[in-house]
């Protein structure tokens, strides 16, 4: 029995499935989490099916999640999406279940779970999702469609990025044949808003290259205060540094409360998940995060970045 079947199997043993995600979720994180929410709905409409975690403002056009009561959790089926650790993982609930599913695209370094699902030759957790509907044969609805079609593509960054394969646009040409409002939803990943314009010119007036094209950025309390965003909105900018030709990798460093900064690590080319390994994080190859305690480790942080650079360009 394939992994898949495994998870259809204990879908249709429970009554009710609780699904969650990471913290401050981008498209992926929600379409995956929600889209797999429609799915199930679509085609069990007598079991209790939600979604739980914090609303993001700025992806209420995408959905909203479930109010979750702690007595849902009791004999629940619980499935956790596009999270590759359990510390990331919305609302701690997650281990309260009867049994619990993790579903991912992410380096399985963190394992847990009663049954795993990683598949990190998958662009985004919303293509896995796709790929189970369509080879279990769940019959997709249209906003199950929209919602895996908006996690494709913010996870691909409009299927721009190296992790997009042949089978990710398979998977979008089956979404996209769905009746969704397909242009409404491209014009709402392609767009936002003023103030993210004007940080977008901040990044780019205070962006630091040295000469082997390793950049960083940093956004203070006091920054990001100025321009009236919150830490969410900032992963809005995430990409800009990447549009310079001469810019092979990056780090932003996004100040926290306590001090201390999250850090966002991205490249073209350069492998820059052991960076960020060895700084309390991690992710795809070229698609990272990290966590610094102060300005000295993002100092560190970033001569690491501009090493290996140097040393790729050998």
């Amino acid at each position: 029995m394939s992994v898949f079947q495994e998870m259809l199997e204990k879908i249709k043993a429970y009554e009710t499935i609780i699904i969650h995600r990471h913290q401050r979720p981008d498209p992926d994180a929600l379409g995956s989490q929600a889209g797999l929410r429609e799915l199930l709905r679509h085609n069990f409409p007598e079991k209790k099916v939600l979604a739980v975690g914090a609303d993001e403002p700025s992806l209420a056009w995408m959905t909203r999640m479930d109010q979750v009561a702690d007595e849902d959790y009791q004999g629940a089926l619980v499935i956790v999406t596009d999270t590759a650790n359990r510390p990331r993982i919305d609302d701690e609930r997650y281990d309260r279940g009867a049994y619990l599913i993790k579903i991912d695209h992410h380096p399985n370094e963190d394992v847990y779970g009663d049954l795993v699902y990683v598949d990190t030759t998958a662009s985004s957790a919303s293509e896995i999702i796709t790929d189970f509907a369509l080879k279990t044969g769940l019959s997709l609805s249209d906003e199950a469609a929209r919602l895996l079609y908006a996690g494709i593509v913010g996870d691909t960054g409009r299927f721009l990025y190296p992790a997009t394969t042949s089978k990710t646009f398979d998977m979008a040409a089956i979404l996209r044949q769905y009746d969704f409002d397909f242009a409404g939803l491209s014009r709402q990943m392609d767009s936002f808003p003023y103030k993210i314009a004007k940080l977008q010119g901040y990044v780019f007036d205070n962006l630091e290259v040295d000469e082997n094209g390793a950049a960083q950025v940093l956004l203070s309390r006091e920054v990001m205060e100025q321009f009236e965003v919150t830490e969410a909105e900032t992963a809005a900018i995430v990409g800009s540094p990447g549009k310079i030709d001469s810019v092979q990798a990056w780090a932003i460093f996004v100040e926290q409360e306590d001090g201390s900064y999250r850090v966002r690590l991205r490249s073209k080319k350069v492998i820059i998940n052991e960076i960020a390994k060895r700084h309390d994080g991690g992710g795809h190859p070229l698609a990272s995060g990290a966590n610094s305690s102060g300005l000295a480790e993002n100092e560190a942080i970033y001569q690491e970045i501009k090493e290996a650079v140097a040393h790729a360009g050998k």
